[in-house]
């Protein structure tokens, strides 16, 4: 049974924060994001959350400078996952559907992951769906501590579709009044026909959404939706995408079949989330119309999952090694996330899973594409983006979200998967939430 927690309690799972302005880092040797090797011995300055000065030379600290001796040591950019489910990812489906749930307990849950999150070297992630606004502004408002947060709000789906959670005793709110539990939570729109997607994206821009997420084919967690089936009409998306693209941002669609991705290119969409049953002709057209596949590995199942999850689970399993190595051969804008969906335990795996894209990729790919690459999609969001600055790089003028590791993961990748004992400093926004250098 989740507890009630008050918002003291809240409080005081934020791990303590070392909020100097100014940071120094000397002798450590930088992997920018994009390089395929680490720089000589450098010497970077943080000013107000900023990378202010790089130089081989010394910079002189100053007063009120904190300085750390990297000895050599890698200094790398945070760790980014642009699919993640705050909520969704801190809870089990049975705690989610307890009738004793509630939007306090809900937080507290998610707050403990999102400290965990930060403390795993994440300095942002993109939340793909759920009742995000809360916790993101809880947050940015330092009431908790975690990563800075691209919220795309309710998922959009169809009657149906693969966001329609509504238990069997839920009726349609179109016929009969009553809108759903997880419409009520902010977990997911189900509207149905041009007029109601409009108002369901405005809804969630209204918010503060950095993008949208739509439905646009079956799903494996979800009851009522076959994996093969297609979701919504060409004109339903395409009124998203006008929508969306009137404020200045994008809508991204989860999808694994080529119909479905291919309708929801037709319509606008810039990203697809998954595709692990797509085509080689449906890839090729992706790289040269500059879609986002936002790919993943997914987990294996479990012993406890749903017979009927595992069937609807296993084109998909098979699919997804095939579908890197097309995705790559064929040079599609690729993004790594994780997806982890109401099994807790999955979350302390995370820096894990970017150890399974070994089979296709070198470490200085994978480095690239969980920094840099991973910020290019992130920034998609235009002036929808809530932190505006250049994350994923190491260089002067960027954001200041950094990660000090104790070797060069560009020759061991295994050291980020440890990020207990290897990640030593972890800054975000210039701010320290780790420092073992402290002790």
């Amino acid at each position: 049974m989740l507890k009630h927690l008050t918002l003291l309690a809240l409080l005081a799972l934020a791990v303590s924060v070392q909020a100097q302005e100014r940071t120094l880092f000397v002798n450590v040797h930088i992997f920018d994001g994009k390089s395929t090797a680490v720089t000589k011995p450098m010497n970077v300055l943080i000013e107000n959350g900023i990378i202010a000065q790089m130089s081989a030379s010394p910079i002189q600290p100053g007063d009120g400078v904190t300085v750390i001796d990297g000895e050599g040591r890698t200094l790398m950019p945070g760790l980014i996952d642009v699919h993640v489910h705050l909520v969704f990812g801190a809870l089990s489906m049975a705690e989610m559907m307890s009738p004793d749930v509630s939007e306090q307990a809900i937080m507290a849950k998610a707050a403990v992951q999102c400290q965990k999150m930060l403390l795993r070297g994440f300095t942002a992630v993109r939340d793909v769906g759920g009742p995000i606004f809360p916790l993101k502004a809880a947050i940015d408002q330092g009431k908790i501590v975690g990563p800075r947060v691209w919220p795309a709000g309710a998922t959009i789906s169809q009657t149906a579709g693969h966001g329609d959670y509504r238990t069997p005793d839920e009726r349609s709110r179109r016929f009969f009044g009553k809108p759903s539990k997880a419409e009520l939570y902010g977990a997911t729109f189900i509207a149905d026909g041009r007029d109601e997607v409009l108002t369901a994206v405005r809804e969630n821009l209204r918010f503060g959404a950095a993008f949208i997420k739509l439905m646009a084919g079956g799903g494996t967690s979800s009851a009522y939706d076959p994996v093969d089936v297609t979701q919504y009409t060409l004109d339903e998306m395409k009124a998203a995408v006008e929508a969306a693209e009137d404020w200045g941002t994008y809508i991204t669609v989860h999808a694994y079949t080529p119909r479905a991705v291919n309708r929801a290119i037709d319509a606008g969409v810039k990203c697809i989330e998954h595709g692990q049953l797509l085509d080689e002709a449906t890839l090729k057209r992706m790289a040269k119309e500059n879609i986002w596949l936002s790919l993943q590995n997914l987990v294996e199942d479990t012993p406890d999952m749903n017979p009927l999850r595992r069937q609807k689970r296993k084109p998909i399993l098979e699919g997804q090694r095939r579908v890197w190595a097309l995705a790559k051969k064929h040079k599609v804008k690729l993004a790594w996330g994780t997806d982890f969906l109401f099994e807790p335990e999955l979350n302390e795996g995370q820096n894990q899973y970017i150890l399974k894209l070994q089979e296709w990729f070198s470490p200085a790919e994978i480095l690239k594409m969980v920094t840099h690459d991973n910020a290019q999609l992130l920034a998609l969001s235009g002036n929808r983006s809530p932190y505006q600055g250049k994350l994923g790089v190491i260089e002067e003028g960027a954001l200041a979200d950094l990660l000090l590791v104790n070797g060069n993961p560009l020759q061991d990748l295994s050291l980020i998967a440890n990020p207990a004992e290897n990640f030593l400093v972890i800054m975000k926004g210039g701010k320290i939430y780790k420092n073992l250098f402290a002790r």
